[in-house]
């Protein structure tokens, strides 16, 4: 080896501890390491401190109201009980975010979601309720994959863009009729249920409860024509808002991300004896029946999404269940649209009132080029996430569950000044 003008410390490894060496092979091996002085590392951070730490941060003075579509805000006490139980969930010594899906702590977990969720909603004892993956979008084609055959015919009644999403992706697994579209009013009405044709042999009757781009609300629902079919409804958006009569359905679908919980969860309430009738393309991630079965756990579940689901599930009932919700959430969303309708055209909901949404309020400004403005002195405020989806442009407030009153009455004020600045 080359000399260099750097000095090595000499160390000798054992290869293996036998004795019976050929006399050839070396023994030891042979490393050359610089003596040069290193800045020592210091690991310091301990289970206690980490703890500490979070109590520290547990300060709630810095959190903005967060009008954002989804991921949206959650409930203030469920992200400290969840922040609390992080490091050890309920004395098991574990993170829930460790735990085995197939152990007895998260079965305690995930049993004790459904029953919470089957109280608030509901939930007959001939529907299971399902815990799955993908997001809603999964379900545009699992819907009609487990649904129908590929040659039945579907109704879709298009409301926004997730309704017309839906459509579309089933057109490769059934025959759609878009039975009716709002597209050419931008979306801004749902029609009378006797304005549609629905076929009446129609496998099943598929609508979007809840627009959340376009703010657009089903107050009551329609009724299959086909004495046989079945009413299917995305509620990704109202989730949990309200009371629903579940049996008006033959499935309900919904992403957490909007009002129950973090991104990750989807989940499906579907009437038993629809299950079981898959289209034998359907891949067995999609099939209801794999994940009946396997009571949600056919592989590894989100978990941790599942438990965040839980404990608002357990935050609405103590509430007193989801009347209640109902109310607070009508409160709130006439103060917003009060303020928009008595702003003299200042600000504007193109959405007909019989139908406006109660989750997500959109609106624009009478003088557009303000509204970047608008978005940026709110953003100051700790109002954040109030610009409009990226096809509409405008405004959008979206105000779930987990929206506290006086984020909506911050925001109206604000509303009020600004106008008052800029009118």
């Amino acid at each position: 080896m080359a000399a260099t003008s750097s000095t090595h410390l000499l160390l000798r490894t054992p290869l293996n501890h036998h004795h019976n060496h050929q006399p050839h092979r070396h023994n030891h091996r042979h490393l050359l390491l610089p003596t040069t002085p290193r800045k020592p590392i210091s690991i310091t951070c301990s289970a206690t401190q980490l703890q500490d730490r979070a109590a520290a941060s547990s300060s709630t003075t810095d959190r903005v109201f967060n009008f954002a579509a989804g991921p949206a805000v959650l409930p203030e006490n469920v992200l400290l009980k969840a922040q609390s139980e992080l490091l050890n969930w309920r004395g098991s010594g574990m993170s829930v975010m460790e735990m085995s899906h197939r152990g007895k702590e998260f079965t305690s977990i995930i049993e004790k979601a459904e029953a919470d969720l089957r109280t608030l909603l509901a939930i007959p004892d001939d529907y299971a309720v399902l815990f799955l993956q993908g997001g809603a979008t999964t379900q545009f084609a699992a819907i009609p994959m487990n649904l129908c055959s590929s040659g039945d015919s579907v109704d879709y009644l298009v409301t926004g863009s997730w309704g017309d999403k839906a459509a579309k992706e089933a057109k490769k697994y059934a025959n759609v009729n878009v039975i009716w579209s709002g597209k050419s009013d931008n979306y801004v009405r749902i029609p009378s249920f006797d304005e549609v044709n629905q076929d009446p042999h129609a496998r099943y009757l598929h609508i979007c409860a809840n627009e959340t781009i376009y703010g657009v609300e089903f107050k009551d629902y329609p009724v299959p024509k086909n004495q046989d079919g079945i009413l299917v409804a995305d509620m990704s958006s109202n989730f949990c808002s309200k009371p629903v009569e579940v049996s008006k359905f033959g499935v309900i679908y919904a992403g957490a991300q909007k009002n129950i919980g973090p991104s990750g969860v989807t989940v499906v309430i579907i009437r038993k004896d629809l299950i079981g009738k898959a289209q034998e393309i359907t891949p067995v991630m999609l099939d209801y029946k794999i994940h009946a079965e396997n009571k949600s756990l056919y592989n590894t579940p989100p978990c941790f999404g599942i438990y965040m689901c839980g404990l608002v599930f357990e935050d609405l009932l103590d509430q007193g269940g989801l009347v209640e919700v109902e109310k607070k959430n009508a409160a709130k969303a006439k103060i917003l649209y009060d303020a928009i309708d008595e702003s003299n055209g200042f600000y504007r909901c193109p959405v007909e009132k019989s139908v406006r949404s109660l989750m997500n309020v959109p609106f624009t400004l009478e003088k557009s080029e303000l509204e970047a403005e608008f978005i940026k002195e709110a953003a100051k405020e700790k109002m954040v996430a109030l610009k409009g989806h990226r096809s509409v442009g405008g405004m959008r407030a979206s105000i779930y569950n987990a929206m506290p009153l006086a984020g909506v009455e911050k925001l109206v004020a604000f509303m009020k000044d600004f106008q008052a600045r800029h009118a």
